[in-house]
């Protein structure tokens, strides 16, 4: 069995983040979020990876490499822009031959992994199975009807008005015959050629699509507060590890891991939270669902429940909280300008005005 990871989407909604970074590099505990899908694959033992990329192929190339850090070995596939994960299926033939494969969207988080599936998939074939979990709110996903025996009846992309509450999450396992369904299809309404047709298509021609439904946590990270929600679940998961220094002046409380190099300096840091390899805190609390990567400076600052990036700074500031901040900020105060009131009051009129 091959993998196929989708790592060439754009990010619009990760906006103004992914303007200059892949939103499938934008860490969480300080891991970008696609080596959790790349290591997911690993432990399902697979090995043979292609990676569909996009605009930012460069980064993800260079973040990723051969593939041998993760014990994989991985082909890049260039695709010249988002048309679709079906079309990401279809410019991958070659790739792919005629094996099994599983697709995952790189930024999309399975927090137990995709082993148990897999083995599934692998002990009682079919022609193609995914994924599938309950939402409150189907019309933003892909959503499937399934009978009693957990097959799939029915596929709707985005539809007004969902027949079910069970979303397709972002991995797929394919039989050689999805190649038969991309081929077949055309572009939605969208201009892209959605996978969902392409399955619909397989349910068409009475080929055998099966269902499993996550019982556990899936997250499609698109955009920033389901970032900060993965962030969140993964520093649940931390032990406390304090390879910095930490002066005697400063309290460490609960599940708190400071990364070799760190040096925390008369501040208070509240887990769960990490902080990354050659930052700096100084006078400054830092609370819990925080994840600071490395080289980051936080001086007089308060800051909760956020993921800064790589060499950026606080001196400060209080308060952040619920924020995704960039590589290479910096945030400070404003010089404080004088208090004017400039009015025009008409006859009998009341003003309050701020103290």
């Amino acid at each position: 069995m091959k993998a196929l990871v989708l790592a060439g989407g754009s990010g619009t909604r990760l906006r103004p983040i992914t303007h200059t970074s892949s939103k499938q590099l934008v860490p969480v505990a300080n891991k970008p979020i696609l080596f959790y899908g790349l290591e997911a694959i690993a432990a399902a033992g697979i090995t043979d990876v292609g990676v569909i990329v996009g605009s930012t192929a460069a980064e993800i190339e260079a973040a990723v490499g051969d593939g041998s850090r993760f014990g994989l070995d991985v082909t890049y596939i260039p695709q010249s822009e988002p048309l679709g994960l079906a079309h990401a299926v279809l410019i991958a033939r070659d790739f792919l031959g005629d094996d099994d494969f599983v697709m995952y969207l790189g930024d999309n988080f399975v927090l137990d992994g995709i082993t148990d599936v897999v083995q599934e998939f692998r002990k009682d074939r079919c022609d193609a199975q995914i994924l599938l979990t309950r939402v409150p709110d189907p019309t933003a996903f892909g959503v499937a009807v399934i009978d009693a025996q957990g097959r799939v009846t029915a596929l709707e992309e985005k539809p007004s008005r969902p027949r079910s509450d069970l979303a397709v999450a972002g991995v797929y396992l394919f039989g050689p015959r999805v190649h038969d369904a991309v081929r077949a299809i055309s572009p939605s309404r969208r201009g892209e050629l959605e996978i969902t047709d392409a399955l619909q298509w397989m349910i068409d021609q009475q080929l055998a699509v099966r269902s499993t439904v996550i019982t556990g946590y899936w997250k499609d990270t698109g955009n920033v507060t389901d970032m900060l929600e993965v962030n969140r679940i993964l520093l649940e998961r931390i032990d406390t590890r304090i390879d910095g220094d930490v002066d005697d002046t400063s309290e460490i409380i609960g599940r708190v891991r400071i990364e070799a190099g760190a040096r925390i300096r008369g501040s208070r840091i509240v887990g769960p939270a990490v902080i990354g390899a050659g930052s700096v805190v100084t006078d400054s609390y830092v609370g819990p669902s925080t994840s600071v990567a490395e080289n980051c400076r936080i001086t007089g600052s308060e800051i909760e429940y956020s993921i800064v990036l790589r060499d950026s700074s606080f001196e400060g500031i209080r308060r952040v909280e619920a924020s995704l901040i960039g590589r290479n900020v910096q945030v400070s105060l404003a010089p404080r300008l004088p208090a004017t009131h400039r009015l025009v009051i008409g006859d009998h009129g009341r003003v309050h005005l701020p103290a």
